[in-house]
């Protein structure tokens, strides 16, 4: 899969900008604040609905104007669509495949596909959890576009649920009578049946995950690892003492079954203090994903470099994984290079060379590597020109 013309629309600092794409490497070189992210981070939106820079869609949007439009034509195989975001901070985002079908913003996953290294990645290792979830389950909705619509759920069963259990809190604080609180079971239902398909989803992931990302690590950093992707649940910290998955094979009817009622056991468990503090104590929104570096947690443990190392491993995994399974991911490879030493750019550059679209932004050419050599645009006040 490859995108073969980008357009955008009062996104960012352009106005109006138009990008045919190629097949293989395309480098956009310029100075910090040029634009190039810009591009490359639009590309990444259509693929995920999320930027990897900024939380909320308004920071897109063009100042002094009300909306910003992604457009891009992609080709995979001999078939070719032409997919369109319209981005509308305060209201709805709007989506169109073909020009003439209107549909959902997140009907349109999985028509691009990305994989993206930014400097940003650092905080897979060094952030806080979210992050690392965040990295989880974008991967899961990639794989499967439908998991857009559970993830979609959970979060809105979560929001109703804790709205409740902050009420209830309230009203113990201030000695009022307790609220009726027997609807709280029928959310349980709905949080535990979401919650077990994202874990399902995240187990078989990280499964999938683990082999390749010691295999990537160990091509960047040689005799390095091991690596080992270890998830914390706290479903089963709540209701065993335990803190991974159940024994069963999660990616299976069985194993959604016996997530479903761990959830379930787990929010009992825990009501009361849930009731007291007024938020959802267990979920896979309070789960961990521990990254470790040999018998270590890497965060805290790990040097700058094995940091950079195991972020670029959780990418290539990443992308091993998606290209293994079909529909080859475009690689985005944001400031990247400039991070590196000399012979993590030339390993990494190796790697990522044989991608069949990788997207390279860069301060100066010497940042790119020779092997990366291909089509280049100059990016500068606003105007992206091929050179």
């Amino acid at each position: 899969m490859h995108v073969t013309h980008l357009s955008l629309a009062d996104f960012r600092s352009y106005a109006r900008v138009e990008v045919p794409l190629d097949p293989g490497v395309t480098s956009f070189v310029g100075a910090n604040g040029q634009g190039k992210t810009n591009l490359v981070e639009a590309v990444g939106y259509l693929a995920t609905l999320a930027s990897h820079r900024v939380s909320s869609d308004a920071p897109l949007v063009r100042m002094g104007a009300e909306r910003a439009v992604i457009r891009a034509a992609v080709t995979q195989g001999e078939r070719s669509q032409l997919v369109e975001l319209e981005l509308n901070p305060g209201r709805a985002n709007r989506a169109r495949i073909n020009r003439s079908s209107q549909v959902r913003p997140r009907d349109v996953l999985g028509i691009v596909r990305t994989v993206l290294f930014a400097p940003e990645d650092l905080a897979l290792v060094k952030g806080d959890p979210g992050e690392r979830r965040r990295f989880l389950d974008e991967l899961v909705t990639a794989r499967s576009p439908r998991m857009a619509g559970v993830r979609s759920d959970y979060d809105r069963v979560l929001k109703q649920r804790n709205t409740l259990l902050k009420s209830a809190a309230m009203a113990r604080r201030h000695g009022g009578r307790g609220m009726d609180l027997s609807t709280l079971d029928v959310w349980d239902q709905h949080l535990a049946r979401a919650g077990a398909e994202l874990l399902a989803q995240r187990a078989e992931l990280i499964a999938a995950l683990q082999p390749l990302a010691d295999k990537a690590y160990d091509a960047l950093a040689p005799g390095g690892g091991p690596l080992a992707l270890e998830y914390r649940s706290s479903a089963a910290a709540a209701e065993s003492g335990a803190d991974d998955f159940p024994g069963v094979a999660a990616d299976g009817p069985s194993g959604r079954d016996e997530l479903y009622a761990q959830l379930i056991a787990a929010l009992g468990e825990v009501r009361k203090q849930e009731i007291e503090r007024g938020v959802t104590l267990v979920g896979p929104h309070r789960d961990e994903l521990v990254l470790k570096l040999g018998q270590l947690p890497a965060k805290g443990y790990a040097s700058h470099g094995e940091s950079w190392s195991y972020a670029l491993a959780l990418r290539l995994a990443s992308y091993d994984l998606l290209r293994a399974e079909g529909n080859e991911p475009v690689l985005v490879l944001d400031d990247v290079f400039a991070e590196l030493d000399v012979k993590r750019r030339e390993r990494l550059a190796e790697l990522v060379a044989p991608g069949e679209q990788v997207l390279v932004t860069a301060a100066v050419d010497d940042d790119v590597p020779g092997v990366l050599a291909g089509a280049r645009y100059a990016v500068a006040g606003g105007e992206v020109e091929r050179v």
